[in-house]
């Protein structure tokens, strides 16, 4: 699930490609995962995004989040039998989820949903294709936002679901906050897609010697709520394991 590298290049549907009147740009091309992953402005969001979280304590949510999210979204959508191009605008979308965190981290769903309009338009993305992006984007904050189509819930089932000690920017185990205390004790964490049984289920392995399972609830409740109802959305369950015992 988690370890794919890049998706593939697809071809488009007539709706996916059509055009939504004269505020379409002109060249209106198929936009794909490597290109929005290589495009200049975007690395420079990406990393201006996280720094800017780093200065106010928060956990890593620069390239290797946005990566994962970016994998996760899409072979979720991919193992649940969703065509190609639907797995790449997820992948698009969780790639691009975290930018409006360059702008402030209140609202920055919001906020970064605006960012990758202007950012996938320049780039000749069809308005159809945008707003599907910019839904998910504008969505995926389980505080206030839902799913609202297959590529939001793939994209709040990524980011929710990376929970791990790599996203810890401070090693001083002194210093942690029950956020860095929880992620630092994740030692593993898997989003396993079971389609021939509809479920879902986010697979942690957690040192209790560094945070009981109780603390990941107590910071990680409203998280798990927006997993079950995305998985709900694209009509699976969702469920939690955590070392070895799973909890519905």
């Amino acid at each position: 699930m988690n370890q794919r590298n890049q998706t593939h290049r697809a071809t488009p549907t007539g709706a996916e490609n059509a055009t939504a009147g004269a505020a379409a740009t002109p060249s209106n091309h198929l936009v794909t995962f490597d290109a929005v992953r290589e495009n200049p402005r975007v690395k420079v969001f990406i990393r201006k995004a996280d720094e800017a979280l780093a200065e106010i304590g928060y956990t890593e949510h620069g390239e290797r989040h946005v990566s994962l999210v970016a994998h996760i979204a899409y072979n979720t959508l991919k193992r649940l039998g969703y065509e190609e191009r639907e797995a790449e605008l997820a992948a698009i979308a969780g790639y691009l989820h975290d930018v409006g965190n360059v702008v402030n981290r209140e609202q920055h769903a919001q906020t970064g949903a605006v960012i990758a309009m202007r950012v996938l338009s320049d780039m000749g993305m069809s308005d159809l294709e945008v707003v599907r992006i910019m839904g998910a984007i504008g969505n995926h904050h389980e505080t206030d936002g839902t799913a609202i189509s297959p590529v939001s819930a793939a994209v709040i089932l990524g980011d929710k679901s990376d929970v791990h000690r790599t996203r810890v920017r401070n090693p001083d185990m002194i210093k942690f906050d029950v956020h860095d205390r929880v992620n630092y004790a994740v030692e593993k964490s898997f989003l396993n897609v079971d389609e021939s049984r509809k479920e879902i289920t986010l697979e942690l392995t957690i040192d209790t010697s560094i945070s009981q399972v109780m603390e990941y609830f107590e910071i990680f409740m409203s998280r798990m709520l927006a997993c079950r109802r995305a998985a709900k959305f694209l009509g699976t369950s969702f469920g939690l394991t955590v070392n070895g015992n799973r909890l519905t």
